[in-house]
């Protein structure tokens, strides 16, 4: 015989009833067959369990401690099947998410804290990364999905995108800049600006979204920096090493400490969504996840005053939010 978890809770019930007779109604089994599960049991552990006499039963000193043994493995065995069912809802485990901070100010706090409020067993790790390294996290599995700006698939053909919100570039200026005096900003006129931009290792997409945006007009971007992150642009910027290309969303990191004009002249938008591998395995937290950024996102799109008032909620600190949905900020750049 193999010992199995049957064999475990018919000896639990007959060695908490001490009754073979209340243990087989409790199983709901024949007396008999109950019988021969325990000698069988007996037979398989080698030893005796149960002292038998026609006033009833009682458990000998091994039974006493198999009892405890049992009861502990069926607790850990009903618990290992309570986690995996939940890990199969989307309702237990682990997530792991990629992010931009900035970029995805305006969708990703209230996302978090929906999230955390739907399944609360699950822990959410956010890794703040650049695109480069987002791609290569998806890419060997390291992360489920991120939410992230995206410019375009050149540079991550095996990245498959879904767009949540669209944004149309403007210029970030340190105040008293020449160009501040405009209430929108010609494109062309920044053709011979400094400018301050994102790693173009870290950031290939950026760069080419940058490209696009200056081929009408013959020339390439005048860049006098480049940064390795959202802060350290804005400090440069600020520092009026240059001005920089971004998104309104940055307004809501920054305050007054930069000027943002729209830009005229300007077809390219700029896509914020969630990004995940094509021949990835989302978990099913992971579907829950994107399924609450798509609501998220499109109650902000269609009522963007809502989506300033979360945003501003979140870019005091998006740490905030990961803690209140138990999760931890494994990276942060910015």
């Amino acid at each position: 015989m193999t010992m199995e978890l049957r064999h475990l809770r018919y000896f639990v019930a007959v060695g908490e009833a001490l009754s073979f007779t209340k243990a087989a109604v409790r199983l709901r089994v024949a007396q008999p067959a109950l019988s021969r599960q325990i000698q069988d049991l007996e037979d398989e552990i080698g030893v005796d369990l149960l002292k038998r006499s026609p006033r009833g039963v009682t458990l000998t000193a091994e039974g006493k401690l198999f009892l405890e043994e049992a009861r502990e493995l069926l607790s850990r065995a009903d618990e290992s099947l309570k986690r995996v069912r939940a890990l199969a809802r989307g309702e237990y485990g682990e997530l792991h998410i990629g992010y931009s901070p900035t970029p995805t100010i305006e969708i990703l706090p209230p996302a978090l804290a929906a999230f955390q409020k739907t399944v609360p067993d699950v822990r959410v790790l956010l890794h703040d990364l650049s695109s480069d390294e987002i791609v290569t996290g998806l890419g060997n599995g390291a992360l489920h999905l991120a939410v992230t700006p995206w410019e375009g698939s050149e540079h991550a053909p095996n990245v498959e995108f879904e767009a949540l919100r669209t944004y149309a570039p403007c210029v970030a200026l340190a105040p008293g800049h020449p160009l501040a005096r405009l209430k929108s900003v010609p494109l062309e006129k920044i053709t011979t600006e400094p400018l301050v931009t994102l790693s173009r290792k870290d950031y290939p997409g950026a760069f080419t979204f940058l490209e696009r945006l200056f081929r009408p007009f013959g020339v390439k971007p005048r860049i006098v920096m480049e940064s390795d992150s959202s802060s350290s642009l804005v400090t440069a910027v600020e520092a009026r090493r240059g001005i920089a290309l971004a998104i309104p969303a940055l307004k809501l990191v920054t305050g007054k400490r930069l000027q943002y004009r729209p830009l005229t002249g300007v077809t390219e938008i700029l896509s914020v969504g969630i990004a995940r591998a094509k021949q990835g395995d989302i978990t099913p937290a992971g579907e829950k996840f994107c399924e609450i950024l798509r609501k998220i996102a499109k109650r902000t799109a269609l009522n963007p005053l809502a989506g300033k008032q979360h945003a501003k909620r979140g870019a005091a600190s998006v740490k905030a939010a990961v803690f209140s949905t138990r999760g931890e900020i494994v990276r942060a750049r910015d």
